[in-house]
């Protein structure tokens, strides 16, 4: 480790580790990409790809971030940009878990849904996409339904979880799921024009005030639809709240919900 860091060291802009020189010390010291990330971080050296998050983020706060482990359920709409903002934050592991494939209709909306990928597992384009964003993030990818049965395995490991989701009863089972596990869960939804997110930690019940026992398991958007920007903006919105969580930084939307209307631009929260 001694002479990686040394390596490292001669190879920097100051305290900016350029991603050539990175690369290179993974072949040259037969590593992984990660491996070295975590070397740098840990000796306040940063991988220059995150030197815009800096005047927000401290290099301790980027080696939290890529020391955590985010599960994102659901690599549609709003999970593929959620999976490509996490990555490009620099959150060290990521948990890609959805057993659909891409068809044709994902097309308008969905970031990693493209010709090439139709027919194509989702879990696997995403664990793609990532690995040509960010080869330091270690992506596990999950091409299975999650279930009661099997959520305790797929979150194993998992720091937070992520629902993109577009089944109530399948939302309301990851709450379970994460509750029982002591994980947070950021939730979000999108319908039309509209959309809205929480964040729920271990005890909180905040899912059963959004879908009351009789709801509908498909949510509004298929009556509504899901244009291209609506999942882009929830999902930021989501990435946000993660980011958040890891570092106890702000104040997450714990016990109260945003509420998204784009058409009339209009951001409401609903407190519990």
């Amino acid at each position: 480790m001694n002479d990686l860091l040394a390596w490292l060291r001669q190879r920097s802009d100051g305290d900016l580790l350029p991603w050539p020189a990175q690369r290179e010390a993974a072949r040259r010291f037969a590593t992984s990409s990660a491996a070295v990330e975590a070397v740098a971080l840990a000796n306040d050296l940063l991988p220059a790809r995150y030197q815009r998050n800096r005047a927000m983020l401290s290099i301790a706060q980027q080696q939290r971030l890529f020391g955590s482990c985010a599960a994102v359920v659901g690599c549609g709409g709003l999970g593929g940009y959620v999976l490509e903002q996490l990555s490009r934050l620099g959150v060290g592991r990521l948990i890609a878990i959805d057993p659909d494939i891409f068809v044709e209709h994902n097309l308008n909306r969905q970031l990693l849904a493209t010709i090439a990928n139709l027919g194509r597992p989702k879990a696997l384009a995403a664990a793609e996409r990532i690995a040509a964003i960010n080869p330091a993030v270690t992506v596990t990818a999950l091409p299975q339904a999650f279930g009661p049965d099997n959520g305790a395995r797929l979150l194993q490991g998992a720091d937070i979880v992520v629902d993109c989701l577009d089944s109530v009863r399948v939302r309301l089972a990851l709450a379970d799921c994460c509750a029982a596990l002591g994980v947070p869960l950021v939730h979000g939804a999108i319908a039309g024009w509209y959309g809205h997110i929480c964040t729920v930690f271990p005890g909180d019940p905040s899912l059963n005030h959004i879908y009351p026992p009789a709801a509908a398991d498909k949510g509004a958007e298929q009556q509504l639809g899901n244009p291209s920007f609506t999942p882009a903006l929830i999902a930021s919105l989501e990435a946000a709240e993660v980011c958040k969580v890891l570092l106890s930084e702000g104040a997450p939307l714990r016990d109260r919900m945003l509420t998204v209307d784009l058409r009339e631009m209009d951001f409401e929260q609903i407190d519990w």
